[in-house]
C-alpha cells in the first residue's frame, strides 16, 4: 500500500514546499525542522492503523474511558539524513524504542555506487510494529539494504516505510524486494525522474548535506 500525504491539501505541503525551495536551503535549522514536522504528521497518520484498547483514566473530578494504543512501535532510521524525520516520529511515539542503521553510498571512479552497510543498533523487533524512516527514497538501495539487515534480527508483524520524497523507480524496487502484505509506504510526494547519480528530480537536493553540511563522497 502506498500513501502519498502531499496529494491532500494540508499544512504538510507547506513543510514540503520549504524543503524543496532553493531560497530556503541556506537555513539548515529550518530544513531539519521541516523534516521533523513532517515526521510528526506521518506519525499521526500511521497511528490510525494501530490496535487500540479502552482504558479507564482517573481525572481530578472523576473517570474517563479512553481508547489508547495497545503497543508502541520500533522506530528505525538510516544515518544521517533520516535523523530529523526520525525525531519527528519520536516526538509523537515518545515511548517507542529506536534502531539506527549506518548505510551510505560508496562511489567508484565511474560514478556508480554500491551501498555500504556498516552498523545496526536495534532492539528486538519480532512481532512488533517497525517504522523505518529516511528522508529520500531514490533508487531504494539504501533502504532495501537497511531493512534487510533489520529483518535478519527478527520478523515484525507490520512494517511502515516513511520518506519525505520518493520516485517511481525506488518504490518499484522496494515492492519487488519486499512483496509482503504487511508493508505500507508513507510518502510526502512522488517525483518521476532520477539523475545519473541517482538524485530525485525535481526533488530537493542532498537531504543530508542540507540538514548537516556537505561531506566528502
Amino acid at each position: 500500500m502506498i500513501r502519498e500525504l502531499g496529494k491532500e491539501n494540508s499544512l504538510f505541503n507547506q513543510y514540503l514546499a520549504e524543503l524543496r525551495d532553493v531560497n530556503i536551503h541556506t537555513d539548515s535549522l529550518r530544513f531539519r525542522k521541516n523534516l521533523e514536522r513532517m515526521g510528526g504528521v506521518f506519525a499521526y497518520e500511521i497511528s490510525k492503523t494501530f490496535e487500540y484498547n479502552s482504558r479507564e483514566i482517573t481525572t481530578p473530578l472523576g473517570t474517563s474511558i479512553m481508547n489508547l494504543p495497545v503497543e508502541q512501535p520500533v522506530l528505525a532510521t538510516i544515518l544521517r539524513a533520516g535523523l530529523p524525520l526520525h525525531q519527528g516520529l519520536l516526538n509523537f511515539f515518545d515511548k517507542a524504542d529506536s534502531a539506527f542503521v549506518s548505510a551510505y553510498r560508496r562511489y567508484s571512479k565511474n560514478k556508480k555506487f554500491t551501498i555500504k552497510l556498516d552498523y545496526i543498533s536495534a532492539p528486538p523487533i519480532t512481532d512488533r510494529i517497525l517504522i523505518v524512516s529516511d528522508s529520500m527514497l531514490a533508487t531504494g538501495s539504501s533502504l532495501i539494504a537497511s531493512l534487510k539487515g533489520l529483518l535478519e534480527r527478527g520478523k515484525p508483524k507490520q512494517i511502515h516505510i516513511v520518506a519525505a520524497l520518493a520516485c517511481d523507480e525506488g518504490i518499484a524496487n522496494v515492492k519487488k524486494k519486499f512483496s509482503t502484505k504487511n508493508l505500507t509506504i508513507w510518502l510526502g510526494a512522488i517525483d518521476d525522474e532520477l539523475t545519473a547519480r541517482a538524485y530525485i528530480v525535481p526533488g530537493l537536493g542532498d537531504a543530508g548535506d542540507l540538514a548537516y553540511g556537505k561531506k566528502e563522497d
